[in-house]
């Protein structure tokens, strides 16, 4: 093979080689796709599969290394590591490698059946029992959903969408194939589609967990938290005592803001599996979020001495703001960022944590490092591209002109409920929506996620085919359908209200659907939270989001966001009526808080209260990175965090343009 011919047809003359056992000629063939493409993954793959079967196990070992460093989240390499940890006599690295590969790819039956192989031979018998059962799950399973599985869990997740939408067509009841079509969804962002799947699903299948358990992930996705605490409370009438229900049935409180009742059953899971690092993990967000501060730091260290490996315990303290790490700390963190065997996400986990633990000391070159390779892991699993991000906005701005707001504005629903809080995460959105829920008249809600779920069903299924279905569509919609989609908004976030007249919505990314919310809903209030276009996206880049915000994990797109942000914002200016849209600059509100709390409450038409001013004193339940610091009077400290780190910013700045970045 030339370096120049197809690497694909390639691959498959050596697939041949290897099922004739000629892996000699197939190494041959790997070797000079490699010497092309040193990543490429199924070439390592086949090129390690050679190498152990010639016994070249330095050599085996030193391509799954590089496998896994470009593709941290791929099953079969770990399920190769452990035939050849096997192969060597190294049974613990063995069993490590092979529960790590059933966890990245469920469909693994080689690892499940080597899993229970070892297991027995170690006397685990529950483990063994378990392990040969999913391998015999997954061999039961029709061809095309093994298939199906595979795609989903080595990134082809179209592909899965293919041929589990074919399977289904002809087996529209299979419940397997239903539930793997929701995860695709799920992936996809389709959540009301997963939803509606699960659901079907668990009706024809009650008795089925793995169900019921999925179904509640994305009832909690769609913050549906009351029904996915009722599927909570179905498992624990099941059966009141087994740990794993219980502790769903703790989270689902928790999301449900009843922190007492998740505190108590995180306790009692814990009596039953003694410091459970995931359990006190959970244990300490909870904490956290109802303002217990210390509790929680004591129950993520705990987490940390008992399982140094694990990643969100580090990132929990981390993630506090206002923790500091010791010496003793940050030498085991660094030991445990080295570490070879920490999982994927994990060491992500470990790098933020890292950084923030030497920013505290003032070493900003160590600093930026970890938090430059904890993005760099990070941006491997996500799909964000700047291209993608641009066209949007520029269908926005192309469909949504003054035309379609003079002739379809006024038909939504009058309702003047909400006050959505949008812009750029880490912009100054939660001090904003701490002041205004301080007020008697506004319920402080979450990062509500009705509006970009009604934006996606706007776009139907042609997400691809026809990327601008949704705005084009609002041109053709009845004052009726506006009124009804309002309505909808109105009915569907009351669950999280707590019978004031206002509240928030603070989900940033609705800035994206400024022109939606005006047409659905004419008397919303519509607050534009800005910052510090450096300190705004420094912020963002040394942040590791629960979930969303796929352009910050690289300067590049995070500058190009903000640059789009701010232009989309500006035609929603030029195409909305004046003083549509309350602009409020965070450093403002740092300069002159009282005259701020007045021009926000003016603006949505409130008395004056001082408790706004004092918001710090407010008691309740904040669930974003900022919690720690909105329990605090206003300070300055966040001013110009990135100054230490300029010279590392060149690609931001040069992202962000002359327009906005410092000279």
């Amino acid at each position: 093979m030339t370096a120049t011919a197809d690497p694909d047809l390639a691959l498959r003359d050596a697939q041949k080689a290897i099922q004739a056992g000629d892996f000699a000629a197939a190494a041959r063939i790997t070797d000079t796709i490699l010497a092309g493409d040193p990543n490429h993954k199924d070439a390592l793959y086949m090129a390690a599969v050679c190498a152990r079967y010639e016994g070249r196990s330095a050599d085996a070992l030193a391509h799954l290394a590089t496998l896994k460093a470009a593709s941290p989240d791929f099953g079969r390499a770990y399920q190769e590591e452990g035939h050849l940890k096997r192969k060597l006599g190294d049974v613990s690295g063995a069993i490590s490698a092979y529960e790590r590969a059933t966890r990245y790819n469920p469909a693994l039956v080689a690892s499940w059946s080597a899993l229970g192989e070892l297991y027995q031979q170690a006397g685990n018998e529950d483990a063994a029992s378990n392990a040969h059962a999913q391998a015999e799950r997954v061999r039961a399973l029709p061809r095309e959903l093994q298939a199906v599985t595979n795609h989903i869990h080595e990134g082809r997740v179209f592909r899965a969408e293919e041929i589990a939408r074919a399977f289904l067509q002809r087996h529209p009841t299979h419940v397997e194939g239903m539930r793997l079509l929701a995860d695709i969804g799920s992936r996809l962002g389709v959540q009301e589609d997963a939803d509606f799947l699960l659901e079907s699903a668990v009706d024809l299948d009650p008795d089925n967990i793995q169900l019921r358990l999925d179904y509640i992930q994305v009832l909690r996705k769609r913050q549906k938290f009351a029904e996915a605490l009722e599927q909570a409370k179905v498992l624990m009438a099941r059966d009141p005592d087994n740990p794993l229900f219980q502790s769903h049935f703790a989270i689902e409180s928790m999301q449900a803001g009843d922190y007492e009742t998740a505190l108590d059953y995180f306790e009692r899971v814990l009596e039953k599996i003694p410091n459970d690092p995931a359990t006190l993990v959970s244990r300490g967000h909870a904490l956290k979020t109802y303002g217990r501060t210390e509790d929680a730091i004591t129950s993520y260290q705990t987490a940390t001495e008992i399982a140094p490996g694990q990643g969100d315990a580090w990132y929990g303290l981390a993630n506090l703001k206002t923790y500091t790490f010791g010496d003793d700390e940050l030498s085991r963190l660094e030991a445990q960022f080295a570490a070879p065997d920490i999982d994927h996400m994990s060491r992500i986990h470990i790098a933020f944590a890292l950084g923030k633990a030497q920013e505290d000391r003032g070493n900003h070159d160590a600093a930026f490092a970890a938090y430059a390779q904890g993005n760099a892991l990070k941006h491997q699993t996500v799909r964000y591209t700047t291209e993608q991000m641009h066209a949007e906005f520029d269908a926005q701005k192309a469909i949504c002109t003054a035309d379609l707001f003079e002739a379809q504005g006024g038909k939504g629903y009058a309702a003047p409920d909400p006050i959505f809080i949008l812009g750029l995460p880490r912009a100054g959105s939660t001090l904003i929506e701490q002041i205004l829920a301080s007020h008697p008249d506004v319920d402080g809600t979450l990062e509500l996620p009705n509006i970009l779920s009604l934006a996606h069903r706007l776009r139907g299924r042609k997400q691809l085919t026809d990327r601008e279905r949704y705005p084009r569509i609002l041109h053709e919609l009845s004052a009726e359908e506006f009124k009804a989609l309002g309505e909808e908004y109105i009915e569907t976030t009351r669950i999280h209200r707590q019978g004031a007249a206002l509240f928030t919505d603070k989900m940033p990314n609705n800035f994206r659907h400024i022109g939606l919310i005006h047409l659905i809903l004419p008397n919303a209030k519509i607050i534009d939270a800005r910052r510090n276009p450096m300190d705004c996206c420094w912020s963002g880049f040394k942040q590791l989001f629960a979930e969303g915000q796929e352009f910050t994990y690289s300067l590049d797109d995070i500058g190009n966001y903000y640059r789009g942000y701010v232009d989309l914002m500006a035609h929603w200016d030029s195409v909305l009526p004046e003083g549509r849209i309350l602009r409020v600059q965070h450093e403002d509100v740092l300069d002159d808080l009282e005259g701020q709390v007045r021009r926000l409450l003016d603006y949505c038409g409130l008395p004056f209260d001082r408790a706004c001013v004092d918001f710090h004193k407010t008691d309740r339940a904040v669930r974003t990175a900022s919690s720690e610091q909105v329990r605090r009077p206003i300070n300055k400290s966040g001013l110009e965090q990135w100054r230490p780190y300029e010279a590392h910013l060149e690609p931001l700045k040069a992202a962000l343009g002359p327009d906005l970045a410092p000279e």
